[in-house]
């Protein structure tokens, strides 16, 4: 640049052209913030807006359907995600092995994830009705007795619909859980077992310390995801019998059925205070 225009004053210097490189970065990042803002941004925006007004969250509270979905989701998140991740790290540790036999039955065991929700969880519900269900006719041939209605009790079905998501969401937690134990140098377990110890002692003192922060950062992460976790309560059960197994994943559905706009925004709302915390806890661990 010359000296006449260094002496310009800023406003009357020529504009600095963008390199071909520059130009087709930003044209090429012009449609990802177009469906960003018309996809997410606006719709997320849109629904705060719904749910602004205090009187939806008073009626929300004094709705006893709403007090019962927070315990589901609470007693879905406490004891589905920690029993299924605590089946996948044993699971990890028997898929690890090289038979092949094992090698042969994980191509098996990771089906459940790798097909679609819809018709896997459409067809679990259809085995488990009482009159036509495979369950209950496979009960009347065996004893002659009719079934029990499984999807009628609040306790039966929210626990099926527990079980529905661990059977499908297990497979990937456990290829994670694998592929940190691959990770962990064969050395240390050959030099645990020159020292006489047992398996416990090895998951004790050296799986467990190596696995220690994915396994908790994998928890955090599939409660988070299991808060937003539709399919697998609403596809099985509906949220009945009575709107008794809904969790804050459906019971926005319950208001829009009955035109209540703004207490189905609100009980979305009413969610961040479960998962903006474990938010900030898992990025916090991964930060470290």
């Amino acid at each position: 640049m010359s000296t006449a225009t260094l002496d310009l004053p800023p406003s009357a210097r020529p504009a600095k052209r963008l390199s071909p490189w520059q130009f087709w970065g930003r044209m090429l990042v012009l449609p990802y913030l177009f469906f960003f803002v018309v996809f997410v941004l606006y719709p997320v925006g849109y629904g705060l807006w719904l749910a602004r007004h205090p009187e939806s969250y008073v009626k929300l509270f004094e709705d006893p359907i709403f007090f019962r979905t927070v315990i589901n989701t609470v007693i879905f998140l406490v004891v589905g995600i920690n029993l299924k991740m605590a089946v996948a790290m044993v699971l990890s540790g028997f898929f690890i092995q090289t038979r092949w036999w094992i090698k042969a039955l994980s191509l098996l065991f990771i089906l459940p994830w790798a097909v679609p929700s819809i018709p896997t969880i459409l067809s679990v519900r259809f085995m488990l009705n009482p009159e036509w269900g495979v369950i209950n006719s496979l009960i009347f041939r065996l004893t002659g007795q009719d079934g029990p209605n499984w999807l009628n009790d609040p306790t039966l079905a929210l626990s099926f619909s527990m079980l529905m998501h661990i059977w499908k969401s297990l497979p990937f937690w456990t290829l994670i859980l694998i592929a940190g134990r691959l990770s962990i140098p064969s050395e240390q377990y050959e030099a645990a077992s020159v020292d006489g110890a047992t398996n416990w002692q090895k998951f004790k003192f050296i799986t467990w310390p190596s696995m220690r922060t994915l396994y908790l950062t994998s928890t955090i992460l599939s409660m988070i995801w299991t808060l937003g976790d539709f399919n697998s309560v609403y596809l099985l059960t509906g949220g009945g019998p009575a709107d008794l197994t809904h969790v804050l994943a459906t019971l926005g559905i319950r208001y829009l059925r009955l035109d209540q706009v703004d207490l189905a925004m609100a009980s979305i709302v009413v969610a961040l205070p479960l998962v903006l915390p474990l938010v900030f806890f898992m990025m916090k661990r991964l930060s470290k």
